[in-house]
């Protein structure tokens, strides 16, 4: 399906067409995205791949980029009744009871940074001497100091500093986070 990215673009009918965002129902953006298109209503739903720890094993994992919402590019005017009955929606979302406009770049820049609507988080950098907090796992909350990165870039060493002493600890790269 194509994209039209013109702010307020007029559809084959003469219809002015503008992204919303719509909100769905728990865990059903998938559900509103096919009941939408089936209606003949232009959607987005972008997604996120990332890193997880799942029963103790890293693994790639592909879930909503903004859980509980999609985006549709629809006359509201002539589709709206459409959208909001549609199966999976909860509504559209709205500012003082109207529904708000989402502007053509905002969704082009999302587009940009996706492969077959799905966005890839690339892992953050680090140099030698960053401080950092470790987010997962039995050290959580500690801080320490970035100290290099291993040979299979998966893990990195961070120097803990301890009221005793100060300890290394290897760990996989996403548990920690910049300070």
């Amino acid at each position: 399906m194509p994209r039209h990215l013109k702010g307020g673009s007029l559809s084959e009918k003469g219809e002015t067409m503008n992204w919303y965002a719509i909100h769905t129902k728990p865990r059903e953006e998938a559900l509103a995205q096919t009941s939408l298109q089936r209606e003949g209503i232009e959607t987005f739903y972008p997604k996120l791949r990332r890193r997880r720890t799942i029963r103790r094993v890293r693994r790639w994992v592909v879930g909503p980029l903004f859980p509980g919402y999609i985006f549709a590019r629809f006359n509201l005017e002539t589709s709206r009744r459409l959208v909001c009955y549609a199966s999976g929606v909860a509504n559209i979302v709205s500012f003082g009871g109207r529904p708000a406009v989402v502007d053509d770049q905002i969704i082009a820049a999302i587009l940009e940074h996706a492969v077959n609507d799905v966005v890839t988080v690339a892992p953050p950098k680090f140099e030698p001497g960053d401080l950092v907090e470790i987010q997962e796992g039995p050290l959580r909350g500690l801080q320490g100091i970035f100290e290099r990165e291993m040979s299979d870039s998966e893990r990195v060493v961070v120097l803990l500093q301890t009221i005793a002493s100060a300890a290394r600890v290897q760990l996989p790269r996403d548990q920690i986070a910049k300070i």
